[in-house]
């Protein structure tokens, strides 16, 4: 039977596989080692690697003088975590708008989407709508919601520059584009390529600040660590690929 089947773990089992080892914390914007898949807080691990190369765990080495460009946001991780543990997505979501409306500054389109979410379902229980309309209305409303996920409408938005800074490439038509903040540079090649009519993405490089991005990074994150205090949009070149002995 399904009962024999059932085995209840308590969360303190598996605390060690969701917290992160820099601030002993449940993983917040949970991001990954690519060389080891060690996975800790964003917050933390960019911080740690502003003074080290190595993973605070394993202690390999990610990279030499660019480690940043090694780590990548595990999506995954993260909803198994706010899955796993009580109330943890909602109370970051809560910090996340104090912080904004502390600041003076306008809240992200996916923080400010929960909260609108949210009030709509309130609203239809005090109207009195029968069980009925109000489970009608619930499937279409995440049917509606999945179709926006899959576009990314909700998400945090990301002003974007993109200059060609080389003779060998033709300069983009529009150059100013906006897009969601979980976009990554391998995104930003692949709409390169198409708008160019290369053979394979794989021939571009993206730089920030003179620096290449990772194929992996999301904007987001481009954003953070490489244009933190500067203003939008945000710069980005393009050129071919530099094979690098």
């Amino acid at each position: 039977t399904p009962k024999m089947l059932t085995r209840k773990i308590k969360l303190w089992d598996i605390n060690a596989h969701i917290t992160c080892r820099l601030c002993n914390g449940y993983l917040i914007d949970a991001t990954t080692v690519t060389e080891c898949l060690h996975t800790f807080c964003r917050s933390c691990l960019v911080k740690y690697l502003e003074e080290n190369n190595t993973c605070p765990t394993c202690r390999i080495v990610i990279h030499q003088s660019h480690p940043l460009q090694y780590i990548g946001h595990d999506r995954t991780m993260q909803d198994i975590v706010y899955k796993l543990v009580p109330g943890l997505q909602e109370a970051e979501m809560k910090k996340q708008r104090e912080f904004y409306h502390k600041l003076g500054m306008e809240v992200p389109g996916d923080i400010k989407g929960e909260t609108c979410s949210t009030k709509q379902h309130l609203d239809s229980h005090r109207n009195g709508e029968t069980k009925a309309d109000e489970s009608l209305n619930k499937e279409t409303s995440e049917e509606k919601q999945e179709e926006d996920n899959d576009y990314h409408r909700s998400d945090e938005q990301v002003s974007i520059c993109l200059e060609c800074n080389s003779s060998k490439l033709r300069g983009l038509k529009r150059k100013w584009i906006r897009c969601s903040a979980q976009a990554t540079v391998l995104h930003l090649k692949k709409f390169i390529a198409k708008k160019l009519n290369l053979s394979s993405f794989n021939e571009l490089d993206i730089l920030c600040n003179e620096e290449i991005l990772g194929k992996d990074h999301t904007l987001k994150f481009v954003v953070v660590t490489r244009w933190r205090f500067k203003k939008a949009p945000l710069l980005l070149h393009y050129r071919p690929k530099m094979d690098l002995l």
